[in-house]
């Protein structure tokens, strides 16, 4: 048993080519690193059944689904009804990840605000968190989530948070949470470990994206669960924490947020 401080993958993708055939090992590597838990996301929903399989075969492995952003105009339209009915599923704790994303996909901007509005009408149905993709759409990402929480409260992660201040502090205000990946190690990141430094600590999540963004030293290699641990090493850094309070810190947000997850944990897969 791992004696490093336990920490939560909050979002890394396990059904991903490159952990094909590897699960035991990335799963058993996580958790000599302290990564006792992740929650590995399906991007799109004709994708759920395998994923769910991981999470299904796997303790430490929780799952959410929806329609990614870049996907939204590609794959058909996902209906309320559809991310309820997933989210009967013991292991099933988060809608999404949806999102904006203009950065290749500007055209498709109608049809992925119409897919947001969507996920956003699951995640107040189930009481799930709503798991967020942000890129170069800050200004509309920041108004539809306001407008959407004036209609109804629900819970959220800024998933990879690399947006600027102004959606960060939207989030914030209301009552959301950012995740820090493997980008707030990166070297030249100052700016956006200012922002997060000036974010509320019980509102900060940790993850991997994996397979992509790994954190120095695996920076340019293929990121897995374990990597958490040195973003968090880092992200300890940042608030100037030491690292056991600031996992220990994390753990409590993602319990807070993820409740499903850890109901599970603490009683089995029966909940």
């Amino acid at each position: 048993m791992s004696t490093e401080p336990r920490i939560t993958d909050s979002h890394c993708h396990l059904d991903f080519p490159d952990f094909e055939g590897r699960m035991e090992e990335v799963i058993a590597s996580a958790a000599a690193a302290g990564v006792h838990r992740m929650v590995t996301i399906c991007t799109k929903l004709r994708n759920e059944p395998q994923v769910r399989a991981i999470a299904e075969a796997h303790a430490p492995v929780f799952y959410a689904a929806g329609t990614h952003p870049m996907s939204a105009a590609s794959e058909p339209l996902v209906a309320v009804e559809d991310l309820i009915a997933l989210a009967r599923h013991p292991k099933f704790v988060g809608i999404g990840e949806t999102g904006l994303d203009y950065h290749y996909t500007g055209d498709s901007a109608e049809v992925q605000q119409q897919s947001l509005r969507t996920h956003i009408d699951a995640a107040r149905e189930t009481g799930l968190p709503l798991i967020i993709h942000a890129r170069d759409a800050d200004e509309d990402m920041a108004r539809i989530l306001a407008q959407e929480h004036a209609q109804g409260a629900y819970s959220c992660v800024m998933h990879c948070f690399s947006s600027g201040a102004a959606l960060a502090r939207t989030a914030v205000d209301l009552g959301f949470y950012l995740s820090m990946s493997g980008i707030t190690a990166f070297p030249k990141s100052q700016e956006l470990r200012d922002i997060f430094a000036a974010s509320p600590l019980d509102r900060i999540l940790v993850e991997t994206d994996a397979p992509y963004l790994a954190p120095p030293p695996h920076r340019g290699k293929r990121n897995e669960p374990a990597f958490t641990a040195f973003t968090a090493r880092r992200a300890a850094e940042t608030f100037g924490m030491d690292y056991a309070e600031f996992a220990a810190q994390t753990e409590a947000n993602f319990d807070r947020l993820f409740e499903k997850a850890a109901a599970w944990q603490e009683t089995g897969p029966d909940v």
